[in-house]
């Protein structure tokens, strides 16, 4: 089983190694066409651009790297883990909360995707329905009561495996 976050940074490496060994040499070619490469602004920023681009090449894979050696049967079937969809009761105000645990590259707060290694992310591993979770905020402290859960083996049977 492939980790959805897998298939995406997958894709990000490819269209970036797309860009190094075809637009960038590109643009590197057009900008010497110009002439004098000591003052040639656009050269200068092609090949910091190429830079660039290498250095999230080589980190990307390397965040592949680990992500491959990560065991989707390791995450708990009945606890909050990685994939894991949270539904939370504020203990102060009754305020209902969603969240969705993921990795740090797959943080969207506009989605609700909160990272595992984020205060509510760290509060929430390895609970479960009826716990009660206290969280500190740039707020304060905030408490919660888990109130439903739906793990990425519950999630990725309702969606056919995808």
């Amino acid at each position: 089983m492939e980790l959805p976050i897998v298939k995406k940074l997958k894709q990000e490496v490819d269209e970036l190694r797309y860009e190094l060994q075809v637009k960038i040499p590109k643009d590197l070619q057009e900008a010497a066409a110009q002439g004098d490469l000591s003052e040639n602004a656009e050269y200068e920023t092609a090949r910091a651009r190429q830079d660039l681009v290498r250095a999230r090449v080589a980190q990307l894979e390397e965040r592949l790297r680990q992500l491959v050696l990560y065991d989707f049967s390791s995450i708990p079937r009945d606890r909050i883990a990685y994939g894991s969809r949270v539904t939370l009761e504020d203990a102060s105000d009754g305020k209902v909360v969603e969240y969705q645990i993921v990795f740090p590259e797959e943080v969207d707060p506009n989605a609700g995707h909160v990272s595992l290694s984020s205060p509510i992310g760290q509060a929430l591993l390895r609970k479960e329905v009826g716990d009660e979770v206290e969280v500190t905020t740039p707020q304060g402290k905030c408490k919660y009561e888990i109130i439903q859960l739906l793990t990425l083996h519950d999630l990725m049977a309702n969606n056919g495996g995808r």
